[in-house]
């Protein structure tokens, strides 16, 4: 699986503008992009124009299919206007399901 968690700063006066496209990009993305398999929006505990989107795909193929599909083109063309990011947290290939 590949998995990333970035963070995005929001305009107070649009965060609920940015947590419905944010919601409606990970529907569309998961009911039609088979590689998608986890696509959260995640507000940050202590700063309330911070969030975070924690996704997982496939593999890096199905996220780079995402990149270049129509949710996420349409996404970020919304939400470029009230939105400063991604800033990229983490991003990786899970390497198991145990700790070492």
């Amino acid at each position: 699986m590949y998995q990333f968690l970035v963070s995005f700063t929001v305009r107070p006066d649009r965060r609920d503008d940015f947590v419905r496209l944010a919601a409606k990009t990970a529907r569309d993305s998961l009911a039609n992009e088979p590689g998608s398999r986890r696509f959260e929006v995640i507000a940050d505990e202590g700063n309330p124009d911070v969030y975070y989107l924690n996704e997982v795909y496939a593999d890096v193929d199905a996220f780079n299919a995402h990149t270049g599909g129509p949710y996420f083109g349409a996404f970020f063309s919304e939400a470029a206007a009230f939105a400063e990011g991604p800033t990229w947290l983490m991003r990786g290939t899970l390497v198991g399901d145990r700790v070492a």
